[in-house]
């Protein structure tokens, strides 16, 4: 194990037992997760569907749990956070019985990361959101999306693992290791480490979970040097975990010199803040219309905060019309977003619960190590490891770089669930199921054995039944919606999710009633108020 690591694993331990002998240990138990898992949704003939998001499932500007990303064919199923797991999967359960419920009989929706196959990027539509002025800023931003990336990258779909510990475990937590600061500084700087040791590690995420080795050759659009043909309707690499973390997927070249900082939430903001009000000469060819009619919300490296795409970010609830930077900036992280998980095709909710159980305990062990700020030599070295994992991540023998030296994978991802067993033990405490150690045992198994990890297991079922990458996930998707069509929601729940959708239904038109100047001045107040004074922040980057 190299020093660094010994530092991360010392730390915690420290910290751990520290906790336990405060009493405190407890604390750890009672976090809040939530889910926010795409699907595309498609037709019977695994062709991306051209209707509009289904009115029977509410508004998908207003509804809580139901709405879309990028496209009206992108759906996002979100839950509320939990404090247990269990209901996490039960409430994402449920809102998928809902959607099938009231889906037409001639739709289902896809069971992978990476889409069924494309015509071109006009056969994905860009999600509409009404005729409010939110609305339309929502429906432009993917306009400029389109502009700016294409709308390939946009139609992989992506689970996101919300995860904060309660409000209360923080002042004693402070305490036990014997810090000084206030509060909130303490909350937000420890959020900022478990970021750093997340973009440190994190590669670990792709390599057990990750299930999107493959993908229809029309995503790559005649690109396919890199890749070998799996059919005469597929490429792949034969060891790859996760395509869509890959450069063909969510690692976007056109923002790879941003250079956002994570030293600490001020440095965040503020980079963060120049991104989105510098002009880029690029986007400012593009230009703010096409005819009358508006393209981008203008033409800065960033539109807003959600154009940037990271694995991990930083989140606070934001009040109507506030935007995240300024949340932040003025009341601290409130909660993390893990954005690597692919969506989990051989489960109908696209979830396992037991991935949720080690994520959790990975991201207290993020938080618990020891977390120095992050050099470029260390930046080259995470890049490495995370695209490198993500192509070839089941490669025998492959080794990573850590520390500016090289070490195999294999080696140090038993280490890093090595390092979790403490963690486990403590929120299984009082269970009379050991749930976490559980599926701490089962993903250690799986990294002993890497042709059974997900991604091995889908190629491999290919390869036994003879079947394209598209026949067999729109026969997962046939299954799937044969499940849930089986199971259908009894009627209390049933009226409460339609009762939201109509709420959501009613908001939405309320919304487009109410807005009181034209949408240009809208965009022009929703614009980014002044930067901070950089003196004191000589050392980020523009």
């Amino acid at each position: 194990m190299l020093r660094t690591e010994i530092l991360m694993y010392r730390l915690a331990e420290e910290r751990i037992a520290k906790l336990v002998r405060a009493g405190l240990a407890s604390g750890l138990r009672t976090g809040k997760r939530g889910i926010e898992k795409e699907s595309l949704r498609i037709n019977r003939d695994g062709s991306i569907a051209q209707t509009p998001h289904p009115v029977r499932w509410g508004s998908a500007l207003t509804h809580p749990y139901v709405t879309t990303d990028y496209s009206e064919a992108l759906t996002e199923f979100i839950t509320p956070a939990f404090d247990r797991t269990e209901d996490v999967m039960r409430f994402l359960h449920e809102v998928h019985q809902f959607t099938y419920e009231m889906l037409t009989p001639d739709e289902l929706l896809w069971a992978s990361s990476m889409p069924c196959a494309l015509k071109d990027d006009r056969s994905l539509p860009i999600a509409e959101y009404g005729t409010s002025n939110i609305g339309r800023m929502k429906h432009v931003y993917r306009v400029g999306l389109d502009y700016r990336y294409g709308r390939r990258m946009q139609a992989i779909a992506g689970v996101h693992f919300n995860y904060s510990l309660p409000i209360d475990f923080w002042p004693g937590y402070r305490d036990v290791i014997g810090s000084s600061q206030p509060v909130r500084k303490f909350v937000d700087d420890h959020y900022f480490g478990l970021i750093r040791n997340f973009r440190r590690i994190g590669w670990i995420v792709p390599l057990l979970f990750g299930n999107s080795p493959i993908v229809c050759s029309s995503f790559l659009g005649g690109r396919t040097a890199r890749f070998k043909p799996f059919d005469a309707c597929s490429h792949h690499l034969p060891f790859a975990t996760s395509l869509r973390m890959s450069d063909i997927g969510y690692k976007n070249k056109n923002q790879a010199a941003l250079n956002i900082a994570y030293d600490d939430l001020d440095n965040y903001v503020l980079s963060l803040s120049r991104a989105i009000a510098t002009p880029y000469p690029e986007y400012e060819v593009i230009g703010l219309y096409d005819g009358e009619n508006r393209i981008q919300l203008n033409t800065n490296i960033l539109q807003i905060e959600n154009e940037y795409y990271s694995y991990m970010r930083p989140k606070r609830t934001t009040r109507p019309g506030e935007r995240p930077t300024a949340a932040l900036r003025e009341r601290g992280v409130e909660y993390v977003e893990m954005r690597a998980l692919d969506v989990y095709g051989f489960a109908p909710t696209g979830v396992v619960e037991g991935h949720l159980r080690v994520l959790e305990a990975f991201l207290i062990f993020c938080l618990l190590a020891d977390s120095p700020q992050i050099s470029a030599s260390e930046q080259w070295g995470i890049e490495y490891n995370e695209l490198t994992v993500a192509m070839r991540g089941r490669e025998p023998g492959l080794v990573l770089i850590k520390d500016g030296e090289r070490v195999g994978l294999r080696e140090w991802a038993g280490d890093i669930l090595a390092g979790l067993e403490p963690i486990c033990d403590i929120l299984d405490e009082g269970s009379h199921t050991p749930h976490y150690r559980l599926a701490l045992l089962q993903q250690r198994e799986l990294l002993r054995e890497p042709d059974t990890l997900p991604s091995a297991r889908l190629l491999q079922e290919l390869r036994e039944r003879r079947m394209t990458f598209f026949d067999y996930t729109l026969e997962l998707a046939q299954a799937h919606e044969a499940y849930f069509r089986a199971n259908p929601l009894p009627p209390g729940l049933r009226d409460y999710f339609k009762g939201l959708a109509e709420q959501s239904l009613g908001e939405q038109r309320a919304l487009e009633q109410s807005d009181r100047v034209d949408f240009t001045t809208y965009l022009a107040q929703q614009a980014m108020p002044a930067l901070p004074d950089a003196g004191e922040h000589a050392h980020v980057t523009p």
